[in-house]
């Protein structure tokens, strides 16, 4: 049975290692392989720990006592008026046994009870299996694309904005 709850300081190095081993998996092929390579789980837990989204809601899914996906969602950083989810991720381990789903609904659910009109995401264009599950879960592209440079690099990637009334 897989537990959904808020996240504790105390999760953080956890969640951090997690998020680094599902980016370079999720990946993979799309995000040039010498930035996956040098991802640093403390840098990750040390960005969780510096609060970068304050009015963000943090949600791990726990199995048998290990973390296994997140979700953080909150006020859309370039329209605060809208509700965004900043990221989803869940262990390829983990994939297609329904945990992302529950993450999403939670996300939209908390959404939705803070009065938000809308949820955006933004998806690496060619992340086509992210893509593929937003778009099973009732989200579609709104026409916003940007770029977006991963940290540390000089690669521009292409970033497509999905959205779903709620």
């Amino acid at each position: 049975m897989t537990e959904l709850r808020r996240i504790t300081e105390a999760d953080y190095d956890e969640v951090a290692a997690m998020h680094v081993k599902t980016w370079q998996t999720a990946y993979e092929g799309i995000v040039p392989a010498e930035h996956l390579d040098a991802l640093d789980p403390a840098a990750f837990a040390a960005r969780r720990r510096s609060n970068p989204y304050p009015d963000a809601e943090h949600l791990i899914a726990i199995e048998d006592g290990r973390i296994v996906a997140f979700v953080t969602f909150g006020p859309d950083r370039s329209d605060p008026a809208e509700g965004e989810l900043y990221g989803i991720y869940v262990l390829a381990t983990h994939a297609g046994h329904g945990i992302g789903r529950r993450l999403l609904e939670a996300a939209r659910a908390g959404l939705s009870a803070a009065g938000f009109p809308s949820m955006r995401l933004w998806v690496l264009e060619e992340n086509h299996a992210a893509r593929g599950f937003y778009e099973r879960m009732g989200l579609t592209p709104d026409g916003a694309r940007k770029m977006w440079t991963p940290r540390g690099s000089m690669v521009e990637l292409p970033e497509l904005r999905y959205a779903t009334p709620l």
